[in-house]
């Protein structure tokens, strides 16, 4: 089977292994889709914090299941996604249902490998039926329900105004899923072109593109009172420390980033405004189940959302335009 193997930071390289064996326990499933992520790009970029190369990237991924144990809920034929991490069902976070933060979890495509290639053979727990949505809708479900996970950790409101920083696609699904709980959603972005989309596709109330008066726009955006909650999702230190500045008093701020760095803050206005500071890593079957509800409602604009194509075979080749802005990249996906 076809499988492309990120060997070291800038290198991609296609090669043929044999297909894996169905363990006990195990679905086999046939990769049809896999979306590439901001995780992707920096694994190819060399700045993920939490990996070893070599490796085969991957994670946001649907299939069809090939063969399933005996008994399972599972038959061939069917259409599936899969959560990719991996946890282990026993540490103190996986007992009390947080599956998403497991002191031991694996995350397909970065602690071990994922979904650039054809076969995958997966604990059947992690394999899940995509009933109502198609093979592209189910593979963008993951980076979706980092999102939404994130909104639900911060149980954000109806009528709350709402700052995400951070335009990509992570910060594309929380401003979808905060709108959907009736949240007014401003984006903050360096970059028009992603702004525009935001402000066309997301019906975001506003945008602001990052400047020297950007402080004064969001202020005069908020009566000067700034916002109830502020996401991050730029994957920059200086800005994560930035974000602090732009919370209400009695307000939260999420770090959906995550970066090898240490983050600092000033403690007086930390503690004056009383401000709420969460992370929110990956997500839980909730939130993936959240996510498909909605796209059966109609409520993703997923068609306009997956911008860019590529086959499997095409990506040691094309992988690095994905990188380049001015491909206008939201997300894109591998056909395999």
């Amino acid at each position: 089977m076809l499988t492309v193997i990120c060997d070291t930071p800038g290198t991609l390289r296609a090669e043929e292994r044999a297909m894996p064996e169905r363990g006990e326990g195990e679905v086999l499933v046939r990769v049809k889709r896999v979306g590439v992520c901001g995780t992707d790009l920096h694994i190819f970029s060399g700045n993920q914090p939490y990996l070893n190369y070599p490796r085969v990237m991957g994670h946001e991924f649907s299939g069809i299941v090939e063969q399933a144990p005996q008994g399972s809920r599972l038959k061939a034929g069917d259409t599936v996604y899969v959560m990719p991490y991996l946890s282990c069902g026993k540490c103190v976070a996986c007992r009390q249902g947080k599956t998403n933060c497991c002191v031991n979890i694996q995350v397909l495509g970065v602690h071990r490998d994922g979904a650039f290639t054809e076969y995958l053979s997966l604990p059947e727990q992690f394999v899940h039926k995509a009933d109502g949505v198609t093979l592209d809708q189910a593979a963008m479900v993951e980076f979706l329900a980092i999102g939404a996970h994130a909104v639900r950790r911060a149980n954000v409101q109806a009528g709350q105004r709402v700052l995400v920083v951070g335009a990509g696609p992570i910060g594309m699904a929380a401003m979808i899923f905060a709108r959907l709980r009736g949240a007014t959603v401003v984006a903050l972005d360096s970059r028009g072109d992603r702004l525009g989309f935001c402000k066309a596709q997301l019906d975001v109330s506003a945008t602001v593109q990052l400047g020297d008066d950007d402080e004064q726009q969001l202020a005069a955006l908020t009566d000067n009172e700034f916002f109830d909650v502020v996401f991050d999702a730029t994957g920059n230190p200086k800005a994560m420390e930035r974000g602090f500045r732009f919370v209400a008093h009695a307000g939260t701020y999420v770090l959906i980033s995550v970066v090898g760095a240490t983050i600092s803050f000033s403690d007086p206005e930390f503690h004056k405004r009383e401000t709420t500071l969460l992370g929110s890593r990956n997500a839980t079957v909730e939130d993936f189940e959240t996510v498909l509800a909605a796209m059966r409602a109609g409520q993703i604009p997923d068609a306009a959302l997956n911008t860019h194509r590529i086959a499997l075979a095409d990506a040691p080749a094309q992988f690095p335009r994905l990188l380049d802005p001015a491909m206008g990249v939201v997300k894109a996906i591998v056909e395999c």
